[in-house]
């Protein structure tokens, strides 16, 4: 098993079925197109884990803000199914947060739908705390 940043056009390909899990609305190309642009535009990176195939795929990227400083956030993070409650979203969890200590990053976030609960369970069992409300308006 291995976990490490997508760096090659096939390693970005090689994560699409698992992100595709949980954003079903992106084809293909258009998440190529996407990826491209957040990469060069916000820094996005892809981490995924890979155990004879990819099991688990976490979207980070690295900013800061006034308030708080360097901070990485996980805009996805994804294990595919079949494979969750086998460890693959922890250990890739764990990775992303030593990775965020490794860029000097002070705080680790994510912004998580209302609706999943077991994710939420999942992220305070790894030690995060709720300590906001996001609010957003469609455009």
């Amino acid at each position: 098993m291995k976990i490490q940043l997508a760096s090659t056009p096939e390693e970005i390909a090689a994560c699409f079925p698992v992100i595709e899990e949980l954003r079903p609305q992106l084809s293909f190309d258009g998440y190529i197109a996407l990826v491209a642009r957040m990469q060069k535009n916000h820094g996005y990176q892809l981490a995924y884990v890979d155990d004879n195939g990819v099991k688990s795929v976490a979207g980070i990227r690295i900013a800061e803000w006034l308030y708080s400083g360097k901070y990485l956030e996980i805009d996805d993070l994804i294990t595919a199914d079949g494979e969750r409650s086998k460890g693959y979203g922890a250990k890739l969890f764990d990775w992303v947060v030593n990775y965020a200590r490794e860029q000097q990053c002070v705080q680790l976030r994510l912004v998580s739908g209302v609706q999943r609960i077991d994710a939420h369970r999942f992220y305070q069992n790894k030690g995060m705390t709720f300590e906001a409300k996001y609010f957003s308006i469609m455009l």
